[in-house]
């Protein structure tokens, strides 16, 4: 017996297109059934028109919208609540926690992406910056009241061999390795590996520097360096330093694009430590990694908030929404997990430092990892 809807639906929906086996999964399909149970696809055999192509974009996006205005709701005004009725089972409701965390570390990867203020320090670069001290010019500065004078200053000037101190103040060891680079690259060589490593890159920093050495070969060559992985390494590691030293605008915002992605490797580490904390709650480590995804995306969104507003009025908000986001923390902390203010606040700082502490490790494993890869 046929289960026919009582009422007639239009377009893809009409019942001379629906079919009996769902066309995404196979599964057996009524006359009633508007989506298969199994895998929600549309029961429908009909060809696609560009309407329905658009028509069926939008509706996804709506409903994608619907729960992103619902889960941002329940992040703002309830701070930890949000977590305890995703673990309970309330899912539909709101979006994936890690699915949120990505999108919103792409839009604020995207926005740091487009702030171009810190190329502005390239102009500290060494190839823009002026001599410390040049005291000829300074020299010439200065009036005398005859020929006379100024050529018995000239000398006393002289006498006490000032610009060659300056002179041998800043380039005395650059001097000694292109006097013979090659005699001195073989007394580092027999150093100990760790002070040798850090020789031969600033070796290297010195002859790229002031010779046309442009590839590891050239040097093999011209100065018989040995040819080996660990000198390929150091002019490998000094080539990229001395980029750095060229743009570290660019560098610095290089780096910061890249802060945002390193958290679903840090949050994960940090999880264990609120599972340690909390290990009498009946809360798995899932739990923990949920609640953790959850704030992290309330950070986002204040520093994408942040942001724009810095880019409309031209001023630092940065403070006061990390203002916001520590007085957030803890009330989340409190309703997500049920304590006292006590026991609450003493856990908020124990965590606190043991996230900053997380933090300045990750971020020195990201500022290594940005230089090899600059």
């Amino acid at each position: 017996m046929e289960n026919k809807p009582t009422t007639q639906p239009k377009g893809r929906f009409e019942l001379k297109y629906r079919g009996v086996d769902c066309l995404n999964c196979g599964h057996p399909l009524q006359l009633s059934d508007k989506f298969c149970p199994n895998c929600s696809q549309a029961n429908s055999t009909k060809k696609l028109t560009l309407l329905d192509f658009f028509e069926e974009f939008l509706a996804n996006y709506l409903s994608y919208d619907s729960k992103l205005w619902r889960t941002l709701a329940a992040l703002l005004l309830k701070p930890g609540k949000i977590t305890k009725e995703y673990i309970s089972g309330r899912r539909l409701s709101y979006t994936n926690p890690f699915r949120f965390l990505l999108s919103l570390a792409i839009i604020y990867f995207l926005i740091i992406s487009f702030n171009n203020e810190f190329d502005s320090f390239n102009k500290y670069g060494y190839n823009n910056q002026k001599p410390i001290f040049d005291l000829n010019k300074e020299f010439d500065k200065l009036e005398f009241d005859s020929e006379k004078e100024r050529e018995l200053a000239l000398k006393q000037i002289d006498s006490l061999k000032i610009n060659k101190y300056f002179k041998n103040k800043i380039s005395n060891k650059d001097s000694i390795i292109l006097n013979n680079p090659t005699n001195y690259f073989r007394e580092i060589n027999n150093e100990n590996i760790a002070y040798r490593f850090l020789e031969k890159i600033d070796f290297f920093n010195t002859i790229v520097k002031h010779d046309t050495i442009y590839y590891f070969n050239q040097g093999v060559t011209k100065f018989e360096i040995p040819e080996n992985r660990e000198n390929e390494m150091a002019f490998n590691l000094s080539n990229k330093l001395l980029d750095i030293e060229k743009r570290p605008g660019s560098f610095i915002s290089s780096l910061i694009s890249k802060l945002p992605f390193t958290t679903f490797f840090f949050l994960p580490f940090f999880s264990f430590f609120i599972w340690m904390v909390y290990i009498r709650k009946k809360h798995t480590y899932t739990d923990h990694l949920i609640f953790s995804f959850h704030n992290q995306s309330l950070l986002f969104i204040l520093l994408i908030v942040s942001n724009l507003l810095n880019a409309v009025f031209s001023f630092r908000s940065e403070g006061f929404f990390i203002l916001i986001f520590t007085i957030y923390l803890y009330k989340a902390m409190r309703n997500f997990y049920q304590q006292g203010r006590v026991k609450t606040v003493i856990k908020y700082f124990f965590l606190n430092t043991i996230f900053f502490i997380l933090g300045i490790l990750a971020i020195t494993i990201l500022i290594a990892q940005s230089v090899f890869t600059y």
